[in-house]
């Protein structure tokens, strides 16, 4: 099992973490992910991240499709690989409807066959066999719809990307864990108990039976979050993770159109579940961040004394050895958190 950290999304201010991501590269942490949701976008500091570093590779987690055109998303990438010697990975997701309709004025629905489509288009541009052509449901290049020219022409990439690049969505419904398995490399879950692979297991199989490509766990990527606060005070070190489950169970997305509340059900939290969303839409959200469990926490988090932490890693470890996880990425890191995975892990 590799080790990765990620930066997380921007706060009011945007705060420029490479001193941190070095330390980590000298750790010898295999990645570090940026990320975006409607403030600072995952790209520019990726960016500046590879350009700061020298083995570390830097992926994006993630990049919202319907922000960017799958050939813009495409240029990117090759850019970013170029610039950085291969050193780029591409995460990509569909994001929610929300954020979609909401930020990006741009219509959400079928995001499944979105993800499909886009990966598909990069993955042509990437291996540069013939000039790009598409005719999907979301995109048909090129465009002869409503408002074209007419003057629009299949077009070949100038820059000769890497037709290897790793791709990645983030995923944690069956469906969307399915596409992965079926068309990406890997995928990352915004939580996971590493005791409980078998919420994925018959999706990721029914992916793999897809794929135009034989595949397998041994080369599939499954990266999860893992927040990692060490501290003396337990339930002190649970007080950000019970903030952040209450805010993606109870607040991120509608009532009868929750990813994140139906995979906390799926773990096995189905009345509390219900109980933190109907607190969190009612505006009660301390009483929601009330109802979130500790054992929810500690089993999809690496929280308290080292001691304590040192003991859960060894779950990650032993679902590593079995490829069911690639690679653990730390969330809110720090040189004490870092080291400690470091000397536990690597």
């Amino acid at each position: 099992m590799k080790l990765g950290m990620t930066l997380g999304y921007s706060g009011g201010k945007f705060e420029n973490q490479v001193e941190l991501v070095r330390q980590g590269e000298s750790l010898g942490f295999d990645s570090v992910w940026t990320a975006e949701a409607w403030g600072s976008d995952a790209v520019s500091p990726a960016a500046w991240l590879l350009a700061s570093t020298t083995k570390i590779n830097v992926g994006t987690a993630i990049m919202q499709l319907s922000a960017r055109t799958p050939a813009m998303a495409a240029m990117t990438a090759m850019t970013m690989t170029a610039m950085s010697g291969g050193r780029f990975i591409m995460g990509i997701g569909p994001s929610g409807p929300q954020v979609i309709e909401g930020w990006h004025g741009e219509a959400y629905g079928r995001p499944l066959t979105r993800t499909r489509e886009y990966i598909e288009i990069i993955r042509k541009i990437l291996e540069r066999k013939e000039a790009l052509v598409h005719d999907g449901y979301h995109y048909h290049i090129p465009f002869t719809g409503p408002g074209s020219t007419g003057l629009g022409k299949p077009l070949k990439s100038i820059l000769h990307g890497d037709p290897t690049l790793k791709i990645v969505t983030g995923a944690i419904s069956p469906a969307g864990v399915a596409v992965a398995a079926e068309v990406a490399d890997g995928f990352i879950p915004v939580f996971m108990n590493p005791d409980r692979f078998d919420v994925f297991d018959g999706a990721i199989k029914e992916g793999f039976a897809k794929a135009a490509t034989k595949k397998s766990l041994d080369s599939f990527s499954i990266m999860p979050f893992v927040n990692v606060i060490i501290g003396d005070d337990l339930e002190k070190c649970r007080i950000p993770v019970k903030n952040m489950l209450a805010l993606y169970i109870g607040g991120m997305g509608a009532r009868d159109k929750n990813f994140y509340n139906d995979y906390a059900k799926r773990l096995g939290y189905e009345a509390e579940a219900k109980q933190i969303q109907d607190l969190y839409l009612d505006g009660k959200k301390a009483e929601a961040t009330a109802k979130v469990p500790d054992k929810l926490c500690d089993e999809v988090a690496l929280l308290g004394p080292a001691d304590r932490v040192k003991d859960r890693l060894q779950a990650y470890i032993a679902a590593g050895k079995k490829n069911h996880i690639s690679s653990l990425l730390a969330g809110a890191p720090n040189a004490a958190s870092m080291r400690l995975l470091a000397e536990s892990v690597l």
